[in-house]
């Protein structure tokens, strides 16, 4: 599927509106023989949590004896909570792996399975060399990979239309432009839910996209120094922008994916142009329209292009989802995910979860315009980043994130923001 250089890692964040089930995490082997394992995972309304529920009840018919109990935790927590049980030495079995530094942290810490070489089946057959390269690390596969989430701009088209936009943004001047006509029509632009940080964050990670070169953007993934001058105009780039009032308002304390207020929620009830976000947006843009069904005039384009910039044109920010067994997990834990990662499961989570599958098998299955275009995109791009913050790893990631949306509420200026972020890199 790809052929291009790409940061290793896996997208940042899948379907939102979760919550917390009851907390006990991993499984193991039972003294009459049977096998029990636990699966945390991050869908807990809609389509979303019943492919998970019918993945597992259709493995657990074809393997007597294993019985899988699933937990579905906010995506917010996930991160936090996971490090927890990690460190507590009680982790699920099996788990959302974010990759990048935060994968990275965990093998060094033993606390993945080494699956290289037990991928097989469909999996082994029909997921691209690239694909697994995202979940790996020192040479090793840690991660099985289900779903490529690069980001764009979900927008809806009739709002887009009635606002006489009739061609998709290709510069930053032309997406202010565009934004210019939409607020003239009585809707916000753009909805951004900063209340979570990291969707205020994805906004710096493309404006340093297209400013940066792709080596310094590999490079700053492993020193976490951004003393290049890309960094601190790629920050001057967002508060340009955002002087332009592009988002909605109360965006600061807007919430990403939980609810009708909040910035999915906007989209999907016509009370915003479009959102920046990854390619899970579409099913959860879908769980919040008022039947619950996909939207129907829901389109997307590529983060447009910025003047001057040293990122090579096309590039694309966003990466692979994948699920990872820790390190004591029973072996039937990669059974399960060679089952999850199959032909069948694959085109049933692409259904459920209305973002783009992994399985080039499944990727034929695809029929909405926008999912193909994002695939187009994505295979075609001359580089592909994970989202900074999963690169550089938890704690200077979160320190980022605060710091961007520090920065948009006018807190800070663009090389104190930047000056955050190298003091938590000094730190590690």
């Amino acid at each position: 599927m790809m052929r291009k250089r790409i940061l290793a890692g896996s997208a940042a964040l899948i379907i939102g509106a979760l919550a917390l089930a009851g907390c006990s995490a991993g499984g193991g082997d039972s003294n009459d023989g049977n096998v029990e394992m636990t699966l945390w995972q991050n869908s807990t309304t809609g389509p979303g949590q019943q492919f998970w529920k019918d993945a597992i009840a259709a493995f657990e018919k074809e393997n007597p004896g294993v019985t899988i109990k699933m937990q579905s935790i906010q995506n917010e927590d996930m991160d936090g909570k996971l490090q927890t049980s990690l460190n507590a030495g009680d982790p699920p079995d099996i788990f959302l792996q974010r990759g990048g530094g935060k994968m990275a942290a965990m093998v060094q810490a033993g606390q993945l399975m080494d699956l290289t070489g037990k991928i097989e089946g469909d999996a082994k057959e029909n997921i691209s060399e690239g694909s697994f390269k995202a979940e790996t690390y020192q040479d090793k596969v840690w991660a099985m990979p289900l779903s490529v989430l690069p980001g764009g701009i979900f927008y809806s088209q009739d709002l887009y239309t009635a606002a006489g936009v009739t061609e998709n943004p290709t510069t930053i001047d032309e997406l202010v432009a565009a934004n210019d006509k939409l607020k003239a029509t009585g809707v916000a632009p753009l909805a951004l839910g900063a209340k979570d940080a990291w969707p205020a964050a994805h906004w710096f990670y493309w404006f340093a996209l297209r400013e940066c070169a792709p080596k310094t953007v590999e490079e700053t993934g492993d020193s976490k120094d951004f003393s290049d001058p890309c960094w601190l105009k790629a920050a001057e780039d967002l508060a340009d922008f955002a002087a332009t009032e592009p988002f909605n308002d109360g965006f600061l304390t807007t919430s990403a994916q939980q609810g009708a207020g909040s910035s999915a929620g906007l989209v999907a009830n016509h009370q915003a142009g479009g959102e920046l976000m990854g390619a899970w947006d579409p099913g959860v843009i879908a769980s919040l329209t008022p039947d619950e069904k996909p939207l129907p005039d829901l389109a997307w384009y590529p983060f447009p292009e910025v003047s001057g910039g040293k990122g090579e044109p096309g590039s694309m920010m966003g990466g692979v989802d994948g699920y990872s067994c820790s390190a004591k997990a029973p072996k039937e834990c990669v059974d399960f995910l060679n089952f999850v990662a199959s032909n069948d499961q694959q085109t049933a989570y692409y259904k459920a979860f209305n973002s783009p599958p992994v399985n080039q098998a499944a990727q034929a299955e695809v029929t909405e315009p926008y999912l193909k275009q994002i695939l187009e995109a994505y295979n075609a791009a001359p580089f592909v980043s994970q989202w900074l913050d999963t690169v550089l790893g938890q704690n200077v990631g979160n320190a980022l994130n605060v710091a961007v949306v520090s920065m948009l509420a006018g807190q800070s200026t663009p090389q104190q923001m930047i000056d955050e972020a190298n003091k938590a890199g000094a730190k590690g």
